[in-house]
This record gives C-alpha cells, structure tokens and sequence, in this order.
C-alpha cells in the first residue's frame, strides 16, 4: 500500500511540474517580447548601445520564452522531483531499518540526512511561482543533492548488510557452539549413568539382546559372571593385571572395542560380549567355564 501511495505521489509530481511550468509561457513570453522592444527602443531612440548587461538578459529571457525551453524545463523539473521523492523514501526506509535493527555498524554513519533534499523538494513544489532561470538552478541543486544522498544511502546499506551477516555469522557459531555443548553435556551424562554398576547392567542387557540375540536367560549368566569377575566396576583392575568389568588380561586388548576403554563402561561391555561370543558362544556357557575354572 505504501509503495502504491509513493508511486501515485511521484506522477502526480510528474504531472504538476511540467504543466505548471508550462502555464507561465505566456507570462514569460510577453516578458522576452518586452525586453525585446525595450533594447530596440534602446538603441534606435535613446542611447547608441544597450545598458551594461542588458542584451544578455534578453537574450536569457528569449530563450526561455520558447515552447522547446519551457517544455524541456518542466521535464527536468518533473523528472528530478520524481527521483528526489525516491531517494528520500529510499533513506527514510533504510534510517527506519538500521534503528530497528540494533545493530553496531562499526563506527559507519548511521542516518542519511534528507532535510536539505527535503528543502529543495518544497522548493519544487512551489515551481509555479519561479522564474524559469530559478527553476533550471534549482532543479540541476536538487539533482546534486539526490545524488548525494542516493550515494550516501548505498553505503549505509552496504554498512547494514555487512552488521547483518556479521550477526548472522555470530549467532551461527553461538548456535554451533551450544549444539556442541549441549552434546557434550549429554555425552558425559550418559557416560556417567554407564559408568556405574546399574547403568552397566543395562547397557549389557541392551547391547546382548540387540547385538547378539540373547534374552534375560543369557544376561542373567552374564550378570552372574560379571558380578564375580568386578561386581560391574569399570574400576576394577586384579594385581594380575586383569582390567575392568570383564577383566580383560591384559586391559589394553579392550582397545579394539574403542580407545576410551579405560573410561567407558560402554566400551569394556562391548569388547567383553564380543570375547565371550568368540570363545564360549554365550554367556551361559562362559558362566559354567567359571564355576568348573574359576576363570573364563
């Protein structure tokens, strides 16, 4: 809605400039005819020569009284009001963006100002009162100050852009980096929980029935045999050097199953199942090898 009413305001502008303008060719018309007979008066009468200055005024004014002149400056009126009214929306859109949206443009100007482009504006839409000399100088200002501030406009813009994909960035990596804590908040919790005799327990229990296909009859040798072996202590390390839950002699062979085997629960259970499905094919039978050895 609001680029309908700017675009209705521009034409409008359009329309004004150059029929206001052109109404006073008559006015100005009569003034070139009478300058004209005053400097024949002038010359042929009077004086031997025109006043100092005098033909040039003439000649200003003749120039001006032509349809071509008129008609070229109502066009330039009309354009250069239609491109001012643009450039000042274009900046007071931008202003309104930049304050909304916070940011630290890094020491980059802040605001276009548009209160001289506004001034000249005012100026032309009051051209129907100016002389057409005064409205050519006015219109060639106040392309020089559009142009002014369409620059200043196109770098506060480029200042805006880059703040906002500077934020953009930032908050990319601030998103980045709280996905990785919370990942690693979440990985220490679960390791926590595996790393105690419960949380042992149900690790197994889980990774047998998915990973082998044993049911509660298997874990219940297998809670039998690794309760004897470390009551589920990740911890627990024999002056024979058999280490962890599954007591694996030496302990460093648990490094198959994962190089944090010293620290993870998870990874002894791992390589403890897979040692007993080698060698023994289930639990149970790993139990009975135990209790007819005491060892497996």
């Amino acid at each position: 809605m609001l680029q309908n009413t700017r675009a209705l305001r521009r034409a409008s502008a359009a329309a004004s400039a150059r029929s206001a303008v052109t109404a006073r060719r008559p006015i100005l018309m009569f003034a070139a005819a009478g300058a004209a007979l005053l400097g024949i008066t002038l010359t042929v009468g009077f004086v031997s020569s025109p006043a100092a200055g005098a033909e040039n005024v003439v000649s200003a004014v003749t120039q001006l009284a032509g349809p071509e002149p008129l008609a070229k400056v109502a066009d330039e009126a009309s354009t250069g009001l239609i491109a001012a009214h643009a450039a000042v929306d274009a900046a007071i859109d931008l202003n309104a963006q930049v304050v909304l949206s916070g940011l630290d443009l890094g020491g980059a100007v802040t605001t276009v100002e548009t209160g001289e482009l506004h001034h000249d504006i005012n100026a032309l839409d009051e051209r129907a009162v100016l002389p057409g000399m005064l409205l050519t100088v006015l219109t060639a200002d106040t392309e020089k100050k559009t142009a002014e501030v369409v620059a200043e406009t196109a770098t506060l813009q480029a200042a805006l852009t880059a703040a906002q994909e500077k934020k953009a960035a930032d908050d990319a990596a601030k998103a980045a980096a709280e996905q990785a804590a919370a990942q690693a908040a979440a990985a220490a919790a679960a390791l926590a929980a595996v790393n105690t005799p419960d949380g042992a327990r149900a690790a197994a229990r889980d990774m047998a029935a998915s990973r082998y296909g044993w049911g509660d009859d298997q874990f219940q040798c297998l809670n039998s045999l690794w309760n004897k072996e470390s009551s589920w202590n990740y911890q627990a390390y024999n002056p024979s050097g058999a280490t962890g839950i599954p007591q694996a002699l030496p302990g460093s062979k648990m490094a198959s199953a994962g190089g944090d085997w010293a620290t993870n629960a998870a990874t002894q259970i791992a390589w403890g199942l897979g040692y007993i499905s080698s060698v023994y094919g289930t639990p149970c039978s790993a139990w009975g090898h135990s209790q007819a050895t005491n060892w497996y």
